[in-house]
């Protein structure tokens, strides 16, 4: 049997294989609130330009209201064989309201609805998105602000560098977020245009008001080019480009957190709520969250890849390749979803050994530049020349089986002479984070700042 919402030109309905490809309801049946939305402020718009009765448009506006009760309350029954959200929706609301259902879709296609409605729902999903890294920001800032004075060791290359706060490592994630809320927010911006009139690919004749519609949509305007207008997935690329680099951020943070909770770190430990156990050692706390949040950055920027891939080779204008657009995206928007909230769980949950920490930071002679800056203040020593002294220290500390706080005054004056007793008022790693002043470093002053700056801006 052919469909009958296309059907006029077949005389036999599609193979049974066909049909399995071919159908996409099975997964954009979540665009049923987006796809009304749309059907609604169009059917407005045709009643008042005059191309349908304004009873038709009642009645239509009526029908489409009912189907979203229904949808939600599970009393809708969607159908393979009608393909896709739209023909559901259109053929549901015939058998509810007759003909007049049957002039709604005037004056648009399938391309422009479907374009529509992914950006309605994309707009939604960055709208919720960026609350989440909002609410994952201000859990790091009120940690942040309970370990401004709590010493660990900084790192690079995964080895002891230099002292720094705990605050000021948590506000490093802070500042990362906020570039990921702000990218999210330039690609609402430019997403935000509405694609509905453009019809298949060329525009339509009758005398509609695509101006009213995007106003009714809450889009900033619509698409200038008919041809761009149904075509275009850039937005759902860039929004999948912002969703992976958030998600690599939040890899990042998760890495960190495993490692941190190991026995061998035992920085941190985080809370029954997202750990698991071992099925044959006892001891396990397994940081499965943290190792699971790290891993879906590979889903993530897997949908990201696919949809570029999907979209490069297309000539203009829609192809039945874009109905692979959405999947992916659907998967990757969900998937950091529920990362942001694992991740924003874990940030207020989680509890630090100070103890461990400090202990740590004290390690690996991470007071080392310090003592150099410290010859190049003191004794106006060139940086070259006490960058070479500090390492003769280290090693003769490193002999000795002792931290640079360890060495005796003689000890280093057998190195550099003119040190003095005053050289120990840097050693210590506590003197170490409090005199790192300069704007945006790791003095306990600082992090109780930057906390005062993000808490305002939070607040807004």
């Amino acid at each position: 049997m052919s469909n009958h919402m296309w059907g006029g030109r077949f005389s036999a309905g599609p193979d049974e294989i066909m049909e399995e490809i071919n159908a996409s309801i099975g997964f954009d049946q979540r665009f049923f609130s987006q796809d009304i939305a749309a059907s609604i402020a169009h059917a407005n718009m045709l009643a008042k330009t005059g191309i349908i009765s304004e009873t038709d448009r009642d009645s239509i506006v009526s029908g489409l209201n009912g189907l979203i009760k229904d949808i939600e309350s599970g009393n809708f029954e969607f159908s393979r064989a009608l393909e896709d959200i739209h023909m559901n929706i259109e053929a549901q609301l015939s058998d509810n309201i007759g003909e007049a259902a049957g002039r709604l879709h005037t004056a648009r296609s399938r391309n422009d609805q479907v374009a529509t409605d992914f950006r309605l729902y994309v707009r939604d999903a960055i709208d919720m998105l960026v609350e989440q890294i909002s609410s994952l920001q201000r859990a790091l800032v009120a940690r942040a602000e309970e370990e401004a004075t709590t010493i660990m060791p900084g790192f690079t290359h995964l080895q002891s560098a230099q002292p720094v706060t705990l605050g000021h490592h948590l506000l490093a994630y802070v500042e990362m977020l906020s570039r990921d809320y702000h990218r999210f927010l330039d690609a609402r911006t430019r997403l935000n245009v509405s694609p509905l009139g453009a019809a298949a690919l060329a525009g339509t004749g009758f005398p509609i008001d695509r101006d009213m519609t995007a106003e009714e949509l809450g889009f900033s305007r619509p698409a200038a080019n008919s041809l761009d207008a149904v075509s275009d997935r850039d937005f759902v690329i860039e929004t999948l480009n912002a969703a992976s680099i958030c998600a690599m951020h939040l890899s990042r943070f998760a890495e960190e957190l495993v490692i941190w909770s190991s026995a061998q770190f035992g920085f941190v430990t985080l809370s029954d709520r997202f750990s698991t156990g071992s099925s044959i050692m006892p001891q396990k706390r397994n940081p499965d969250a943290a190792e699971l949040i790290r891993a879906k950055i590979g889903r993530i920027f897997g949908a990201q890849v696919a949809m570029t891939m999907v979209m490069k080779g297309l000539p203009l204008t829609y192809s039945k390749d874009m109905q692979e657009d959405k999947e992916g995206a659907f998967d990757a928007l969900d998937t950091l979803s529920l990362s942001l909230a694992a991740m924003t769980g874990m940030v207020k949950d989680m509890s630090f050994n100070r103890k461990a920490m400090h202990e740590a930071a004290g390690s690996g002679f991470s007071t080392a530049t310090d003592l150099a800056d410290w010859l190049v203040r003191e004794l106006n020593m060139p940086f070259r020349q006490a960058h070479h002294v500090t390492g003769q220290l280290v090693a003769l500390a490193e002999n000795k089986g002792c931290a640079l706080d360890g060495l005796t005054l003689k000890e280093l004056k057998s190195i550099e002479p003119q040190i003095s007793a005053k050289v120990f008022d840097v050693l210590s790693v506590e003197k170490s984070v409090a005199s790192r002043t300069s704007y945006g470093g790791t003095a306990p002053a600082n992090v109780h700042a930057q906390v005062q700056r993000w808490q305002k801006i939070l607040a807004q």
